[in-house]
């Protein structure tokens, strides 16, 4: 029996970026990205391994070598646009945020399940790890260009700052493809509250 189930969902790649090496946050325009078992071509993100940062300091002290599953920054054009006007903003370039990729027409974006894929017609499959949770840094590439909208990322990106994703099948993802949202074929987890630190 098939772990992913397909669903009928598509999100429409809006807009592509890269982050260059050395370069800050900023994702600079493409309408094309390679990808590679390693990430995509000419992103500071790429590489089979990567430094554990904070996010996962209960697992690994600053500067392990770890797995990277932080290859691709993935957002939703509906998730920025709300942000966007919770920041006072007309639109919010995604380039400032140092997306990869932005889609539209998955609803609920950022809480898809982890484990999730995103596939196009010619199978390149990028494998969802988790949400991105916000932080500080696009708010300050943010108020560089909005005066006064950079302290209001954070609180607006709450459950709107997309996923994390790593390259399961090479291939290229260009403006106008649809990806496919396959999830896992599993019930939700009965967890329970007690078995967390808080």
């Amino acid at each position: 029996m098939p772990a992913l189930k397909p669903t009928d969902l598509y999100g429409e790649i809006t807009w592509i970026g890269t982050v260059p090496e050395d370069a800050g946050l900023q994702s600079v325009a493409r309408d094309v990205l390679t990808l590679t078992y390693a990430g995509p071509e000419g992103e500071a993100h790429s590489g089979l391994t990567r430094p554990s940062c904070v996010r996962v300091k209960s697992q690994w002290p600053p500067g392990t070598e770890i797995r990277n599953v932080r290859q691709l920054s993935v957002m939703s054009q509906e998730e920025i646009d709300e942000i966007a006007v919770d920041c006072g903003l007309e639109n919010l370039d995604p380039a400032l945020l140092g997306a990869t990729l932005v889609i539209r027409g998955i609803p609920d974006f950022t809480h898809v399940p982890p484990s999730s894929r995103l596939q196009n017609a010619d199978l390149s499959t990028l494998v969802i790890d988790m949400e991105n949770r916000p932080c500080v840094l696009p708010g300050r590439e943010i108020e560089a260009e909005y005066p006064g909208a950079g302290a209001k990322f954070k609180p607006a990106a709450k459950d709107k700052r997309g996923v994390t994703a790593w390259v399961e099948h090479e291939g290229e993802m260009r403006v106008g493809d649809k990806l496919r949202l396959h999830v896992p074929d599993q019930r939700a987890w009965l967890s329970q509250p007690d078995l967390f630190d808080t």
